[in-house]
């Protein structure tokens, strides 16, 4: 039965990690924009070369 408290408190401390983690995220704009990046691999960009 011991274990379970100590499971229960880690989980705990986990989600509370994943929460902080998250709210980080959005205030420093990492969720901004999401669809571009999965976009971009999709999108050919001309190729130029450099004539020296």
């Amino acid at each position: 039965m011991e274990i379970m408290y100590f499971m229960i408190g880690l989980s705990l401390l986990m989600a509370v990690g994943f929460l902080i983690a998250f709210i980080w995220s959005i205030k420093t704009g990492q969720q901004d924009d999401l669809i571009t990046p999965s976009m971009r691999i999709l999108l050919e960009e001309k190729e130029y070369k450099n004539n020296k």
